[in-house]
């Protein structure tokens, strides 16, 4: 479907409008943003990759601009997928004064999980020529019976944060989706915008089957500070939270206009913003919180502040760390280590915000070891090294979703519907009897639960699979989408303000009159009724802080092989590494420190027992995995009762009394031979497929979660999708779900694909082994871990200023 051609006079008019916009704005287009809006014209699919803050959002926008001025009509033109409801909402701003420059009539609606009943009528009503919406409203827009009418005008779609998606089942739907749409208007331009990736090829490949790759000539600078020790200042050895260096971000925030302090979880951004709300020094409400458990409204009340630079100091998480452009922002603060490459260079990039600015972090270590990983980041930087999100592959779960929606959708054939869903890069290699296999489930239920009606989801009528009930129509439509979480309630006060939604896993251990910090507050609960906890303020917080699924993140690939360098070869003109120095000093007089080639294991006797340690840095999952896998091990030498404890640099392996241990007996420890053999046997694979496999049922639809006023509780679902796990384990153990769960666990749970990279890696390398006296810098903050999860929280933190102490006395 290519527009006039760039050559044309006509063409070359509608682009001087576009141009002219831009020197309205005191700019001018740069190269890369014009050879994308030839390339839309040409009919190509594309990628757009360039820094944060370049004008990804109008090299994308502008082809469609130009191809409504040449061709102008009603109906949707334009379908802009963001991973982000808050990136909607900026979104749906700068569009709309692009589209009114350029003088199109056009229509511009944003529909989210977010979106009022008002904007849902006027999308059904077919109002509008440029939607902006997410992949979950885009599937949910698929399945209606008039799908291909409503799309039949479709001119392109941009997915912009494509990297955010391409890893995970988000994105595995939006393959789907986007296939579906391509295979009804076959001339439709699919692009995607990405600042942080390392494998382009394939990411373009996942989304449109190939294309053209347009990016940026300028690499945008990226400036990283780190709030370093000063002299005779003490670091912590050990912890997360990073909450003794508040003096130092406070005056951080205090220096600039408006700040971003980002943290790397919702918990640690709660105490972060009631830790600066205790010290602050102006009206509290230049001071706001945002996360994605936050009633929506008050995220958008946050957004807004910045936009028009009311507030001061804003505390997130990854909610605002992608492509919200708030000018007011001067500076950017990280808390703790941003775990990898692309993360850091997100952040920093909301800083800058403009073509031709600087990006500028400060990074805030919460123990010395982070330093280290400051200086891998900026060399993975400077080296052009950043993390590849690999496309998942296979995922029937949300392969049965989509089924549905395409039976809800106008119906299909077996044979057409396995040909669009292999055309797509997720199934490409998809067998056809594992696609039979999820077909049957979804007509059956599958062998064991055939005999239930409410299981028969699909109807054979005439050689088409169309969805006959009504019901389970409505209940599909509840349900679509891949973000599963631990059960939550909503926080509202009693007087109806609603504050947001916290797992109930939290909230089932709180009496009424407990108190707990939510979204910035001090709560007190007063009753839970109906999947709803109702609260009023309290004077302080006595109690906790919610916990969310997912946890802390672990290091990523690409930033473990950079610290191993840093930490064995330090640049000597690295202020990180030098402020680090003694630390590693004191590791190689008790132990020594691994060069990239090697892999440190240390046995440390106490009055507890015996601990061993190895250091693989391949990060906390990889590492659960090892752990499980040596402990396993150990105990066929030597029964026995083996705990252990990860960190992102290494593990431990705890016991009253080990085995006899020499290097070469480590080596046949962590020897790749009967890895998945072992694995299963150690971690319980069952229990943990059985976990997993709730979030699977869900996403297949095999479970409801109920409907909004009536959401099933946490306790329901575990109790629905166990019993249901368990029949199919023992009546139908080839049921495609259960095949999914164990892969997952396998996949993400234990990262075995990098655990069994590490373990090869390790064959290769030489082994040192090391038998210190007493805990070493590395062992430190893996004999904490262990610690914190076996007894009382004050017993604790004494116990770990006392090894502190004792450690920097022997030092």
């Amino acid at each position: 479907m290519p527009t006039t051609s760039t050559s044309s006079a006509a063409w070359r008019r509608a682009e001087a409008r576009l141009v002219a916009w831009f020197a309205e704005q005191g700019r001018r287009p740069a190269p890369f943003q014009r050879a994308a809006w030839k390339h839309w014209a040409n009919g190509s699919h594309g990628l757009v990759h360039a820094p944060t803050g370049t004008g990804k959002t109008l090299a994308a926008a502008g082809g469609p601009l130009i191809d409504g001025v040449l061709n102008p009509g009603t109906g949707m033109r334009l379908l802009w997928i963001t991973p982000l409801r808050s990136l909607a909402t900026d979104t749906t701003q700068h569009l709309t004064a692009a589209v009114q420059a350029m003088g199109l009539d056009w229509r511009v609606l944003r529909r989210t999980g977010d979106s009022g009943s008002a904007e849902r009528a006027r999308l059904r009503r077919g109002a509008c020529e440029l939607l902006v919406t997410t992949p979950e409203s885009l599937a949910l827009l698929l399945s209606y019976p008039d799908a291909r009418e409503r799309f039949a005008r479709l001119r392109g779609v941009v997915v912009d944060e494509w990297h955010e998606l391409v890893g995970n089942k988000r994105g595995t739907l939006l393959q789907l989706g986007l296939t579906r749409l391509r295979r009804w208007m076959p001339e439709a331009r699919i692009w995607g915008l990405s600042a942080t990736l390392g494998n382009l090829d394939e990411a373009l490949h996942a989304l449109a089957g190939g294309g053209v790759l347009v990016g940026a000539r300028a690499q945008k600078k990226t400036i990283i500070d780190t709030a370093l020790p000063e002299g005779g200042e003490r670091f912590p050895w050990a912890g997360h939270l990073g909450l003794t260096q508040l003096p130092r971000v406070l005056r951080a925030v205090m220096e600039a206009r408006s700040s971003l302090v980002f943290a790397n979880t919702r918990s640690q951004a709660e105490l972060w913003h009631e830790a600066l709300a205790a010290v602050w020094p102006e009206a509290p409400e230049t001071l706001a919180l945002h996360h994605g458990s936050i009633d929506p409204k008050l995220r958008f009340a946050t957004e807004e502040g910045l936009r028009v630079g009311a507030l001061r100091c804003v505390v997130a998480t990854s909610s605002l760390d992608l492509g919200v452009d708030f000018a007011s922002v001067e500076r950017v603060i990280q808390v703790g280590s941003p775990k990898s490459v692309a993360r850091l260079l997100q952040r920093a990039g909301r800083s800058g915000h403009q073509p031709g600015m600087p990006s500028r972090i400060l990074c805030v270590p919460t123990h010395l070891l982070e330093l280290a990983e400051v200086d891998a980041a900026r060399r993975a930087l400077a080296e052009g090294h950043l993390e590849p999100r690999h496309p998942m592959r296979g995922c029937l779960d949300v392969l049965a979703q989509h089924l549905m929606t395409m039976a809800l959708g106008g119906g299909f054939t077996a044979d057409e519907a396995y040909a669009e869903v292999t055309s797509s890069l997720a199934y490409a290699h998809l067998p056809r009897d594992r696609f039979d296999a999820v077909l049957a489930y979804l007509c059956t239920g599958g062998s064991a639960l055939a005999s239930y009606p409410e299981y028969h989801k699909l109807a054979d009528v005439d050689g088409r699979y169309v969805v006959e009930s009504s019901r389970i129509a409505r209940m599909h439509r509840l349900s679509i989408g891949t973000i599963t979480s631990d059960g939550s309630l909503q926080v509202r006060y009693m007087k109806g303000a609603r504050l947001g939604s916290v797992e109930e896993s939290f909230l089932s251990r709180l009496r009424p009159g407990d108190r707990f910090l939510f979204a910035g507050r001090h709560l007190e609960l007063i009753r839970v009724r109906d999947m709803t906890a109702y609260v009023r303020p309290a004077p302080n917080r006595r109690g906790g802080v919610p916990r969310w699924m997912g946890g802390r993140m672990p290091l990523s690939g690409e930033l473990s092989d950079e610290l191993r360098s840093s930490l064995a070869l330090p640049d000597p003109r690295s202020k990180e590494m030098q402020a680090l120095g003694p630390l590693l000093g004191i590791q190689r007089t008790q132990s020594a420190v691994p060069s990239p080639d090697e892999t440190l294991c240390e046995r440390t006797r106490t009055r507890e027992g015996d601990y061993l340690f190895v250091y693989p840095f391949a990060g906390r999952l990889a590492h659960e995995g090892l752990a499980a896998v040596i402990a396993w091990r150990l105990a066929r030498m030597q029964p026995g009762d083996y705990g252990y404890a990860v960190n992102d640099y290494g593990l431990t392996i705890t016991a009253a009394r080990m085995p006899a241990l020499d290097a070469e007996t480590m080596r046949q420890l962590l020897h790749p031979a009967g890895l998945r053999r072992d694995i299963r046997a150690s971690v319980n694979l069952s229990e943990l497929a059985k976990r997993q496999f709730r979030e699977i049922a869900r996403v297949a639809g095999l479970v409801f979660n109920g409907y909004p006023a009536q959401a099933k509780t946490l306790r329901q679902l575990q109790a629905s999708s166990g019993l249901l796990f368990d029949v199919l384990r023992r009546h139908d153990p080839a049921h495609p779900l259960l095949w999914q769960a164990e892969r997952e666990v396998l996949d993400q749970q234990l990262d075995f694909t990098r655990l069994r990279a590490c373990l090869l890696r390790i064959a290769r390398s030489r082994l040192l082994w090391q038998e210190p006296k007493r805990l070493s810098p590395l062992a430190f903050p893996l004999w904490v871990e262990r610690l914190r999860g076996g007894i009382a929280t004050d017993d604790w933190k004494s116990r770990v200023e006392r090894m502190v102490a004792t450690l920097e006395g022997a030092a």
